[in-house]
């Protein structure tokens, strides 16, 4: 006989990532992709205004990320659909706004600012564009939506017996 406290795979749901966890891996792979997102954008730079640079690496290194923390981060077990794509693209153009913002304020009071400088002005924007981004993806693009995650099991298991009264 089994216990009837002991929930069937079926109906378990599951749990969030412990959200320590997921911010060291939301550093570990956005920050990997943001340092060498600060490089690619120093690279177009010079020979695209850096506006445009800044928007083809943000686009490219968002869908990147955003599959990454669906798989990985948030582990959702499944790849990022195109609701989480468009939602991290919001979060994302925030971002954007943030870092093109300060490197276009280094630009004003500094005419001619070297190489080096831009890059810390891009990745400290980024840094902390990240940690919202943080916010907005945990809470509400890779959230468990309680609904959603409790109607699944009983669709599959109307399934199951579906199947098992037609054989």
């Amino acid at each position: 006989m089994t216990s009837p406290l002991i929930q069937k795979p079926e109906t378990a749901t599951p749990a969030a990532p412990d959200p320590v966890a997921s911010f060291i891996r939301f550093v570990i792979l956005g920050g990997g992709v943001g340092v060498l997102s600060g490089l690619a954008v120093t690279l177009l730079a010079m020979t695209l205004p850096w506006a445009v640079s800044n928007a083809l690496v943000t686009a490219a290194s968002t869908l990147l990320c955003t599959e990454l923390h669906a798989r990985f981060t948030f582990s959702t077990g499944r790849r990022a659909g195109w609701r989480e794509h468009w939602q991290s693209a919001g979060s994302a153009t925030a971002a954007y706004l943030a870092t093109t913002t300060a490197v276009y304020a280094l630009h004003l009071t500094q005419p001619s600012p070297g190489m080096l400088s831009e890059q810390i002005v891009y990745l400290s924007a980024s840094g902390l564009a990240g940690l919202g981004r943080f916010t907005v993806l945990r809470l509400y693009v890779f959230a468990i939506r309680r609904g959603q995650e409790a109607a699944r099991p009983r669709l599959q298991s109307m399934h199951r017996s579906t199947v098992a009264h037609c054989s």
